[in-house]
């Protein structure tokens, strides 16, 4: 009887220093499950331009567990991951980033909760080593607004660090959205879900890839992918920014009526007025677009990535052009 299989997804963009690492903590990872689990590593580049692509090819060529996949170019970080989920193939899978900072080890935690009948299994970060603190203050910020602005289900401070079962990949293969959050398309799914905690560690070697100007694009793309209310805060905006000129309105008529004040509008209030409520237009167009481009986007109707090249046959014509591999 053949033993039930974890397919272990890497997404890869330029890590040539930190890949020697990393494959040494794959191989361990694997001796650890190997008692229990078959493993198989599908390492994802995405579009790297430093030498880790041959990496990738050396380490596959000597470990037939190893599949690797290389996009046609940088597609980004949850293409990559998209990539990952369509191919992969095992009874559970986990995702990982490549860079170390998420501790292979802790894996063999997130199985644990699996084998209890846990679909999604979130690891989540009780502590940040090597990161700045405003780093640490930003995200935790923009986890708790995301989950109160957001239709998700993801537990604050997890990440792209988890375990979903077969089924749950299944499902979610079928989310097919261009401006991804997997983390709330994961929490919206609604699956059965336990979280283990763990310690983020700093990364061993090479640079981060995550630069202030991507994670302010990231933050967008979540906000605005799950959730419509910046567009109600447009409206309440406002609304609230009427009401001081209605007041003034209020106590000009008062004025008039009980003490024969003339209704003479001065020139501040008026430049006043003008300024507020001309930056709030200008403010909701910019909130509109945010949403009217993504529709843009989305009619366009383009596939999520590209595959250059495929160390294996591939599973189906669609997974190659970016659509779901075939449904399991």
């Amino acid at each position: 009887m053949s033993k039930p299989l974890i397919t272990i997804v890497v997404p890869c963009y330029n890590e040539r220093h930190v890949f020697p690492l990393l494959r040494e903590a794959l191989l361990e990872l694997a001796q650890g499950l190997s008692p229990r689990y078959d493993v198989e590593f599908l390492i994802v580049d995405d579009g790297s331009d430093d030498g880790s692509w041959e990496q990738i090819l050396a380490f596959a060529g000597e470990d037939q567990r190893v599949k690797a996949i290389s996009l046609t170019r940088n597609f980004g970080h949850q293409a990559a991951l998209t990539c990952g989920y369509d191919f992969a193939q095992g009874d559970a899978v986990v995702t990982m980033d490549a860079d170390l900072q998420d501790p292979p080890e802790v894996v063999h935690d997130l199985v644990r909760e699996w084998e209890k009948g846990y679909d999604v299994v979130y690891a989540v970060r009780v502590r940040r080593e090597g990161e700045s603190r405003f780093k640490c203050w930003t995200a935790s910020v923009f986890y708790r607004m995301i989950r109160v602005l957001g239709q998700t289900g993801a537990p604050p401070d997890s990440g792209d660090f988890r375990l979903m079962s077969k089924r749950s990949v299944a499902a979610f293969r079928t989310l097919r959205e261009r401006h991804r959050y997997i983390r709330g398309l994961v929490g919206w799914l609604g699956f059965r879900a336990s979280i283990v905690k763990y310690q983020r560690k700093p990364r061993p070697a090479g640079m981060t890839k995550y630069t202030l100007s991507r994670m302010i694009q990231f933050a967008v793309d979540a906000i605005v992918s799950s959730s419509t209310v910046p567009l109600r805060l447009a409206y309440f905006l406002a609304l609230f920014s009427a009401l001081p000129f209605l007041a003034y309105l209020c106590y000009a008529v008062f004025m008039r009526l009980f003490f024969n004040v003339p209704l003479v509008p001065g020139w501040s209030s008026l430049i006043l007025s003008v300024i507020i409520l001309g930056a709030i237009i200008l403010f909701s167009m910019g909130i509109m677009g945010e949403y009217v481009g993504r529709i843009y986007e989305q009619s366009k109707n383009r596939p999520l990535y590209l595959v250059r090249s495929n160390e294996e046959p591939s599973h189906g014509e669609s997974a190659e052009s970016g659509e779901p591999a075939p449904r399991v």
